[in-house]
């Protein structure tokens, strides 16, 4: 994903163009049935682009994204009757919007024992945005080791690209104004499964409260 700042809480921001700020008109785009379909869905699509998902590696991006990739590790093995590597991979010093704005708290990256030399990696992120968190997380990546190619799951994708970068799998393409936010709960971290749609206040200035918070995530 990509998103603003990443702190833990229900109310936080974990991915990109999710609101940091007050909503109004929030309304539900998909609920858990729909998450757990698009999981499957998804699950199912990997497997058969993957010739059976055997070198497959999910590394989810902090903090949503990790839930979403243990969700489809679970159902892969489900599928397969094999143990699919999973871990977290955190993207936050190699963020291009350090400077703009307060410290972050470092999440964990954690690398599956076999790590990902000439592995199939999936990156797994809850929202696509501008494209920047995965700009940063292929180069955290590119620390750590050179699978043999890398790949982008998302649970929404909601447009306004800044970066030439495309997921290959997209639970919902869900187009959006600027002005508008998308918040995604997982159960682990807020206690209910949703992805909400919802739109910033107006600011006396005219602008959308939290703006710039948003742009470039």
């Amino acid at each position: 994903m990509d998103a603003p700042s990443q702190s833990p809480g229900p109310a936080s921001s974990t991915s990109s163009g999710h609101s940091s700020g007050p909503e109004i008109d929030a309304r539900p785009v998909l609920e858990a049935p729909d998450i757990a379909r698009v999981v499957t869905r998804i699950a199912h699509e990997i497997v058969e682009r993957a010739k059976g998902a055997h070198d497959v590696v999910l590394l989810g991006i902090p903090t949503r994204g990790v839930f979403l990739a243990q969700r489809l590790a679970a159902k892969l093995e489900e599928i397969t009757s094999r143990a699919i590597p999973v871990g977290s991979l955190d993207i936050t010093m190699y963020r291009d919007d350090l400077r703009l704005g307060p410290a972050r708290t470092l999440a964990r990256t954690e690398i599956p024992t076999a790590g990902i030399e000439g592995r199939l990696v999936i990156l797994v992120d809850d929202v696509l945005f501008s494209g920047r968190t995965i700009r940063a997380a292929l180069d955290a990546l590119n620390d750590i080791g050179r699978p043999r190619a890398v790949q982008l799951a998302v649970l929404v994708d909601r447009g306004h690209r800044e970066l030439p970068i495309r997921a290959d799998y997209v639970g919902k393409n869900l187009p959006t104004s600027l002005r508008e936010t998308v918040k995604v709960q997982f159960t682990e971290l807020d206690g209910r499964d949703s992805v909400l749609l919802g739109v910033r206040p107006t600011s006396p200035r005219g602008g959308a409260e939290g703006e710039r918070a948003d742009a470039g995530q």
